[in-house]
């Protein structure tokens, strides 16, 4: 075995002891190929929880996987204001054509969350993409963020107030892809991106309450669904499910069952189904609710050993891992 492939081999090793992802299933990067055949090929390790260390982690996780269209003002930190001037930042789930950044003719910067990207690390990517559209001229468009931006290291958690939330606006369509003082007619492709992009974008809202942060109804087609991102580490999380679980105490009340969770960039995303003959506004009651019975569930962890029964449960729900198309 040569060198090159030794220090693969160790690569992809060193990220398996570590929990990361399995070799055959998608590349964490959302590039479409297998770990093995993309950041598992080469030495580089992904970083499995990118945004570890921000309050807004969360929100992070839900605007990049799942939530169609979005936006949100980024709370830049005293090393992002300074390079930032004048200009402030938002944060946008898609940018017309993918793209990592822009800055628009009136100097607002825009940075892309689903968007292709090149390294292992998604916040160096966005690190890099937000400070190349503080610093652009207007009417600039990165394509794709990559390590030639700007020289040495930088990540979302070095631009941005790691204590503040998000303070997010979720939008039906992609209308605000066009500027609302722009007296331009928009060319023929942006016109025809713009209608693709409106036809197949999900029903999305947050879900609101007291406890209830990153949760989103969504619509699925045949039915509707709760995604939630918990911040919690996801051995504690499930032991807290599991314990509902056994208490039949899991699900939203009448119209809900939960159907299992995902892993998203280091964070336990459950998942309901709900009645889609019910509005999004009608789970936010439901949704404190558990999230009261969850926040006492995990507060007796350490005081109330795990039951028979609750161990039971526990595989259960470590089985129930599900995949959103």
């Amino acid at each position: 075995m040569s060198k090159k492939t030794k220090g693969r081999a160790g690569a992809r090793a060193a990220t398996a002891q570590a929990g990361g992802p399995n070799p055959k299933q998608p590349c964490p990067c959302g590039s479409g190929k297998r770990y093995k055949a993309c950041h598992g090929a080469g030495d580089e390790v992904i970083v499995l929880r990118p945004f570890d260390g921000l309050a807004a982690e969360p929100d992070l996780i839900a605007l990049r996987e799942f939530v169609p269209s979005g936006l949100a003002p980024l709370p830049l930190s005293e090393a992002g204001a300074k390079l930032a001037g004048e200009r402030t930042a938002t944060l946008a789930t898609v940018l017309p054509g993918a793209s990592a950044g822009m800055v628009r003719a009136d100097g607002t910067a825009l940075v892309g969350l689903q968007t292709q990207t090149r390294g292992g690390d998604i916040s160096a990517d966005l690190g890099r993409a937000l400070r190349w559209a503080l610093t652009a001229e207007p009417g600039e468009v990165l394509p794709v963020s990559g390590s030639s931006l700007g020289d040495g290291p930088v990540r979302l958690q070095d631009l941005v107030d790691p204590d503040a939330s998000l303070d997010i606006t979720v939008h039906k369509d992609f209308g605000w892809w066009l500027p609302e003082d722009s007296s331009e007619e928009p060319s023929a492709d942006v016109t025809a991106a713009l209608e693709h992009a409106n036809s197949v974008i999900r029903p999305t809202e947050p879900v609101r309450g007291e406890g209830v942060r990153a949760a989103y109804w969504v619509d699925a087609g045949e039915k509707a669904h709760l995604r939630w991102v918990r911040p919690e580490p996801e051995d504690r999380l499930l032991a807290a499910l599991a314990r509902l679980l056994a208490n039949d105490e899991l699900d939203l009340g009448e119209g809900s069952r939960y159907a299992g969770s995902f892993r998203a960039h280091g964070l336990l995303v459950p998942v309901w189904d709900l009645d889609l003959e019910m509005h999004a506004k009608e789970w936010s009651a439901p949704a404190q609710a558990f999230a009261g019975r969850l926040e006492r569930a995990l507060g007796s962890l350490d005081d109330e050993p795990a039951s028979e029964r609750e161990r039971r449960a526990r595989d259960s729900l470590a089985g129930r891992q599900i995949t959103l198309r």
